[in-house]
């Protein structure tokens, strides 16, 4: 719990420190150049996200928005609570779909499958659900979190997490799966960060 906390806290750090960089390259005067090669870059990937209709990092010609400490504790609270929920939820598929030195492709396939159609679309749900409500928000802000983030989400989350999934079901013991994946998912979530702050 400790060490998914951790690994939440470094991903928003490190989204929040994107869109510093971007805003701050955008403010110069004259506006990004090529010495922001850093920017730039952000930027560029950010254009060519096909998942969202809008920038994740949008231009500004405000201040960069200061370090929110209370943005890194919810994502660090998020981690900490999801923790014994994750690592319950692959000792099930252990225990459903045992991998045997005989027998482990397919197994690890029915996990990955099981992981992917059931677990994904509730996490992903849980996620916007659980920061919409503790940044202040009602059923109202909820509903319109999930109508504009879950399906782009979702979709993100489907070309990322069978590959990972394929190898921590297939390579790792089960007690280091949970690590596994919080370490790979330090990018993935500092991309549900950016989704989450985004207008």
């Amino acid at each position: 719990m400790v060490t998914n906390a951790i690994l939440g806290g470094i991903a928003d750090t490190v989204a929040q420190t994107i869109t510093a960089v971007r805003e701050r390259a955008v403010r110069k005067p004259g506006g990004v150049t090529k010495d922001d090669s850093f920017a730039i870059e952000i930027h560029e990937l950010d254009e060519k996200n096909p998942f969202l209709d809008r920038d994740l990092i949008p231009d500004s010609m405000g201040l960069p928005p200061p370090f929110d400490f209370e943005r890194l504790t919810r994502f660090m609270a998020y981690g900490f609570c999801m923790a014994p929920v994750q690592f319950r939820w692959f000792k099930l598929l252990e225990k459903m779909f045992p991998i045997s030195k005989g027998s482990a492709f397919v197994p690890a396939m029915k996990r990955v499958a099981c992981d992917q159609l059931i677990f994904a679309p509730f996490g992903v749900g849980v996620f916007f659900t659980a920061m919409t409500i503790a940044e202040g928000g009602g059923r109202r802000a909820v509903a319109h979190k999930l109508r504009d983030m879950y399906i782009p989400t979702l979709k993100a989350n489907y070309v990322v997490w069978p590959a990972v999934q394929v190898i921590n079901f297939r390579l790792m013991p089960v007690q280091f799966q949970l690590p596994f994946v919080s370490t790979v998912g330090i990018a993935w979530t500092a991309y549900l960060s950016l989704t989450n702050a985004a207008d």
